[in-house]
């Protein structure tokens, strides 16, 4: 026990949680719990309050990010971008693997990536505050991976039927939603999403005379 009667475990651990990190390991640590911040609050959420929760002063965080619009930016760039890997759109229009086995790999590993407690509350929230982040986001995705894959749809489509863009996103939008009932709903979801993915998939090709099941 030390002189105040606090154990000397207690006041080790308070010391280390006080310590001073690298300017990088800090500014990551700021980002990852302003993360969970935003996912709780949204974004009008003050930075007052995710200093004192992250157990910092309100001007080492601005140390770190000059305006709330700046650490908003670190936190997109965290939960949305860097999770886009940088080969789907090369697996995806890579004709020598049939389309179907290359939708389903590429929503298996996306629908792990984004049916998480953070993105969807994140993504939900700003979308519903008229944040840009979710205008930003799905450009970013319609341009980079979704038209690329109606290229796709319409090479290999043998029905009269033509597929568009508001085809591709009504698919894309039935998986997200899985997630969303998940961790926005609260409502029973598929145990295993692959199913109802697979599923999904299957349905929309059909539609347009793709059979490779």
């Amino acid at each position: 026990m030390d002189i105040n009667g606090q154990a000397e475990g207690s006041v080790i651990e308070e010391r280390s949680a006080r310590r001073r990190l690298p300017p990088q390991e800090r500014r990551q640590q700021i980002i990852d719990g302003a993360v969970a911040f935003f996912a709780e609050v949204g974004f009008d959420g003050k930075t007052r309050d995710l200093a004192k929760r992250l157990g910092v002063t309100q001007s080492l965080l601005f140390n770190y990010f000059a305006t709330k619009d700046e650490l908003i930016e670190a936190v997109y760039e965290q939960v949305y971008l860097n999770r886009l890997a940088p080969d789907w759109p090369d697996r995806l229009t890579d004709r020598s693997v049939p389309l179907r086995g290359r939708l389903l790999a590429f929503y298996s590993e996306y629908s792990t990536l984004i049916f998480q407690y953070e993105w969807m509350r994140i993504f939900m929230s700003s979308g519903l505050s008229g944040a840009e982040l979710n205008r930003r986001y799905l450009k970013h995705l319609g341009d980079v991976i979704l038209r690329p894959l109606l290229g796709e749809i319409e090479f290999a489509a043998r029905s009269g039927e033509i597929p568009t863009m508001e085809d591709i996103w009504n698919l894309h939008g039935g998986i997200v939603y899985i997630g969303i009932r998940q961790h926005i709903y609260r409502t029973p979801c598929p145990d295993d999403p692959s199913v109802a993915i697979t599923r999904a998939v299957d349905r929309f090709l059909l539609a347009f005379g793709i059979d490779e099941a």
